[in-house]
């Protein structure tokens, strides 16, 4: 397609495999990056590689962070008895930015899809029972996306946590059906935290 212009192809392969982006995206991408000063693409080029090795998991939470534990889990102001599960670190943003929940988060990794091959072994689940064997939570709160994935994780989560003592709460479906989290604004978002139910 590119001629001998290997670079340009394995750019263009690279950049398609992001979420999102077709192969028609990535070559306007490439063609992009090519069309701008050199010093864009160094700057770009740094930025990739300094996430890569500075942006670790919190070891308690799994939310994305520079130092572990991250701040929120630190922060000796939050209510460590609330704890809000969310499929991905975006979710946790999304929350902080209402600025209403004063809670922790546990971040799963993803939800429960048999068709994708995604099991329960392939989400942090496990550490999420290990957090609430430590006897500090009271409520946790399941803030999944409102979709099929979602509302599988949801049910199953809740099936898990019946054995312990915990009330076990789903965020209110102000959202709409098939959404995911990190799309809301913030408005519906601390409305549904504020009117969740039981599960």
């Amino acid at each position: 397609m590119y001629g001998s212009i290997e670079p340009v192809a394995r750019l263009v392969e690279a950049l398609s495999r992001l979420p999102g982006v077709g192969p028609k995206s990535a070559q306007r991408l490439a063609f992009f990056l090519l069309r701008q000063p050199p010093e864009f693409s160094q700057n770009l080029a740094e930025a990739i590689v300094e996430m890569r090795s500075t942006v670790v998991f919190c070891t308690t939470c799994f939310h994305i962070t520079a130092e572990s534990p991250c701040q929120i889990c630190q922060d000796s102001r939050r209510d460590r008895t609330l704890l809000c599960v969310v499929e991905e670190p975006l979710d946790v943003l999304a929350f902080e930015r209402t600025m209403r929940f004063r809670g922790l988060y546990h971040v799963l990794h993803g939800a429960l899809s048999p068709i994708e091959g995604v099991g329960p072994d392939d989400l942090k689940i496990g550490p999420l029972l290990a957090r609430l064997r430590a006897g500090e939570v009271r409520e946790v709160i399941l803030a999944t996306n409102p979709n099929v994935e979602g509302d599988t994780t949801s049910q199953y989560l809740s099936q898990l946590l019946r054995p312990f003592e915990v009330r076990v709460t789903q965020i209110a479906r102000g959202l709409p059906v098939g959404g995911d989290l990190e799309y809301a604004d913030e408005v519906t978002l601390a409305q549904a935290m504020e009117n969740r139910r039981e599960m």
